[in-house]
C-alpha cells in the first residue's frame, strides 16, 4: 500500500519551486498610510513602541501569506531564492528591495517572482522590509 502511494506521488504533476502564486491582500489600515509615491528608504525603519510592534505583526503576516513560500519560511531561505535577512539595513538594501519588488524575476521569460507592488500596497511591503530587518542575520 505504502509503495503504491509513493509511486503515485513521482508519477504526479511535478512540483515547481515557483508555482503559481496567488498573493494575499494585507490590512495595513492600523500602521501609518504613505500614499501612492514610494520612499526610496523604509519609512518605517525609525519607527518604535506599540505601532512598531504592529508593523511587525503586519509584516510578518504578509511575509507568510507571499514571500515565505520561495523565501522561506520565517526568513530562512532554503536556497530557492535569496535569504532576504542579509539585506543591508540602509539605502542599498532599500534600494534593491524597492526595484525586485516593483519589477518582479524573470529569467528565459519565466516568472520567478512577480511584480508585488501590483497586488500588495506600499505599507504591506515596507511592513515586510522592517519584518525581514528585525530577524536580520549576518550568515556571510
Amino acid at each position: 500500500m505504502a509503495i503504491a502511494m509513493f509511486a503515485s506521488l513521482l508519477s504526479a504533476s511535478p512540483v515547481l519551486a515557483h508555482g503559481d502564486v496567488t498573493p494575499q491582500t494585507i490590512d495595513t489600515s492600523s500602521i501609518p498610510q504613505l500614499g501612492a509615491e514610494w520612499s526610496d528608504t523604509n519609512p518605517y525603519r525609525e519607527v518604535k513602541g506599540d505601532l512598531r510592534t504592529e508593523i511587525l505583526r503586519i509584516g510578518s503576516s504578509a511575509y507568510g501569506s507571499n514571500c515565505a513560500r520561495c523565501h522561506g519560511l520565517e526568513g530562512i531561505s532554503g536556497g530557492i531564492a535569496p535569504d532576504l535577512r542579509t539585506l543591508a539595513p540602509d539605502y542599498d538594501g532599500d534600494e534593491w528591495y524597492v526595484y525586485r519588488v516593483k519589477n518582479g524575476a524573470v529569467r528565459n521569460g519565466a516568472v520567478y517572482m512577480p511584480k508585488m507592488t501590483e497586488h500588495l500596497n506600499q505599507e504591506a511591503l515596507w511592513a515586510i522590509r522592517s519584518w525581514l530587518e528585525s530577524i536580520a542575520t549576518d550568515i556571510n
